[in-house]
């Protein structure tokens, strides 16, 4: 039998104690370790135990690599935070993917029990070589083989820097380098309830500047795993494409809408109220609206001959699909700036600020930043979301970690018609500005030039977990392809 050594996150969190005596029922488990500060362990009178901080630091995740050579187990079964509850069957499904398929790492679906009783399935998502976000989600159990981790511990020891949070993300970069990562499909595990995240404030966690140190630590580990497979760029310097048609103004605000009778007044009349050196135009791609929308883009319209609207004949259009309508009009300006259709720029200058750094710089994308309000314009934290883990020399390798660039965003035109959207509603505009990055310098503004309102209506507000995976899914694809074309790129 395979014989498999357990390692427990020990926080405190009411459950632990139920995590522990399940794995009292596996068989294959030889050994069992719980990993947090002695406050919380002495909990466990005659468990075996291992005196940390976190698990997340360099020197924690070194002392559990010690520990796990030593006990000689075929697999290491790393429960983090979650008091996951194992049963002896669902842990023999998760040794059995790894013995069939040798994978490096495997975890799989799980139970979760609702306050009220009630089970439902947490369904994860597949883990690809895109999947090198620091937040992705294995659930708290992951089975790692023990082949796959031979001499990892001596590898972190000489070649990684002193890392107070980046520790597991470490671990689980290096190993899929060294194997497949393998998720099951299925339930092999119970999770009770779990207190729930404040929704905005999870959003926004990975740009909130109180995680300022946590940001650049990770952005060493992913850099550094770029690095080994390949993926790393040197900064780019290509000149944006030329200018190869006359455009209908020198910039165009775009905003693809549908059905936001409530806000689409607001942020037009603040595209249009843009003070400029320039000429402007705003471009309202109308996604079939039926609430009302149309007959308020008409009235503004009928008063401002710098507002443009129309509905697209296609009626499979995503977000993405709409600012492709836009970008390929004969009205569209030479530089695109984004304006969602229920935000508004935070004053008069915006559009001009934006411009300016196109003409400072030989940019394809500028992007500003944006603060966090409630439908009244109050501010909600975090606030100011200005993504200063930016730098010329690294941000397009570290923008491959994240979530997104920032907003607003705005274009080089003739350079964003060569990439194009793709016809999505989520994630469009972190794929195309990805894509420029790789070939491309990205211009920031630091100030706050947009404000981003959160409210119910918002495309990401109260997700399922179904759309929530979907969504997380498709920007490790994009990530996954970014890899390869980059990989490609430096192996010509």
């Amino acid at each position: 039998m395979n014989s498999v050594a357990a390692l427990i996150t020990c926080t405190g969190k009411a459950g632990e104690s139920l995590t522990v005596q399940s794995l009292r029922s596996c068989d294959a488990i030889s050994r069992s370790i719980l990993a947090g500060t002695p406050q919380v362990t002495q909990s466990f009178p005659g468990q075996e135990t291992l005196a940390i901080d976190s698990l997340w630091s360099k020197q924690d995740i070194l002392a559990a690599l010690t520990w796990f050579q030593a006990t000689g187990a075929q697999h290491l079964l790393w429960l983090g935070p979650g008091a996951p509850i194992l049963h002896p069957a669902g842990l023999q499904r998760l040794l059995n993917c790894a013995g069939d398929s040798g994978a490096a790492i495997v975890y799989s679906d799980y139970s979760e029990q609702e306050k009220d009783g009630t089970v439902r399935l947490h369904p994860l998502v597949d883990y690809q070589s895109g999947s090198v976000r620091d937040d992705f989600d294995f659930g708290p159990a992951m089975l790692f083989n023990a082949g796959c981790l031979a001499g990892l511990a001596q590898e972190i020891g000489s070649t990684t820097n002193d890392l107070q949070f980046g520790g597991l993300y470490d671990l689980r970069l290096r190993l899929a380098e060294r194997g497949a990562v393998h998720r099951l499909p299925e339930p092999a595990y119970l999770v009770p309830a779990q207190s729930e995240e404040n929704e905005i404030e999870s959003h926004f966690k990975y740009v909130d500047p109180r995680n300022r140190d946590y940001q650049i630590e990770m952005e060493k580990v992913a850099t550094a795993h770029l690095r080994r497979i390949g993926a790393f760029l040197e900064p780019p310097d290509a000149a944006p494409l030329p200018d190869d048609c006359d455009y209908g103004a020198k910039a165009s605000v775009i905003i693809p809408v549908r059905n936001r009778v409530r806000t689409i007044s607001d942020a037009v009349r603040s595209a249009l109220s843009q003070e400029t050196s320039f000429d402007f135009n705003v471009l309202v791609v109308d996604n079939h609206s039926t609430d009302g929308t149309t007959e308020l883009l008409a009235e503004i319209a009928s008063t401002d001959p710098r507002l443009l609207y129309w509905t697209p004949d296609r009626l499979d259009l995503g977000i993405g699909g709409c600012w492709q309508e836009a970008i390929m009009s004969r009205h569209c300006g030479r530089f695109a700036v984004q304006l969602d259709s229920d935000d508004l720029y935070n004053g008069t200058s915006a559009a001009q600020k934006i411009v300016d750094e196109f003409e400072h710089g030989a940019y394809s994308v500028v992007i500003g930043s944006y603060t966090t309000v409630n439908f009244d314009l109050e501010e909600l934290p975090p606030g100011l979301i200005d993504h200063r883990e930016w730098t010329d020399a690294n941000g397009h390798n570290n923008a491959l970690r994240i979530a997104g660039l920032g907003a607003p965003r705005a274009f080089h035109v003739p350079t964003l018609r060569s990439v194009g959207f793709a016809n999505v509603s989520y994630g469009e505009d972190y794929a195309v500005a990805l894509r420029l990055s790789r070939t491309y310098r990205v211009g920031r503004i630091y100030e706050s030039l947009y404000w981003c309102r959160r409210w119910e209506d918002n495309t990401d507000s109260s997700l399922s977990l179904e759309m929530s995976n979907r969504y997380a899914l498709y920007k490790d694809r994009v990530r996954t392809i970014e890899i390869a074309a980059r990989q490609r790129q430096n192996n010509a």
